[in-house]
């Protein structure tokens, strides 16, 4: 596939998938380490603003990844996962702490980090098996 070809369904769906992932990575990781973790210590503060910074980052690598994403393929799967990986963590508070309050904003975060991810990985597969198949 050339840079002229229109592109594929599938990068379609996983480039729109990966921009609103990022989308939401800038917007969190900007309010996490603006917000901080004040109503406790200085060092879960740090470490919570920190992790904004990875976060916001991760979303800045996302969107970039998106708009070049005929030039990728690896990538796409490793943000995919770095995605899960992060809904996974969140089951894993929930399931050790509790859910948050107001429930409905946390389960509105998770529930996307858990399905968009595999969505992009399927779109990523049909991807490369159509570029593996077209006659050069």
């Amino acid at each position: 596939m050339s840079a002229s070809d229109p592109m594929l369904l599938s990068q379609r769906i996983a480039q729109a998938c990966l921009f609103l992932a990022g989308a939401i990575a800038v917007f969190g990781g900007t309010l996490q380490m603006y917000l901080g973790q004040p109503e406790t210590t200085p060092r879960l503060d740090n470490v919570h603003r920190f992790m904004g910074g990875i976060y916001l980052m991760s979303g800045v690598v996302g969107l970039w990844a998106a708009a070049t994403i005929r030039q990728h393929h690896t990538l796409i799967f490793l943000l995919a996962l770095t995605v899960l990986l992060g809904g996974i963590g969140r089951v894993i508070s929930i399931s050790k702490v509790g859910l948050p309050e107001p429930s409905a904003v946390w389960l509105g975060y998770l529930v996307p980090e858990l399905i968009l991810p595999w969505i992009i990985i399927a779109a990523q597969i049909v991807t490369n098996r159509a570029i593996s198949e077209a006659p050069n």
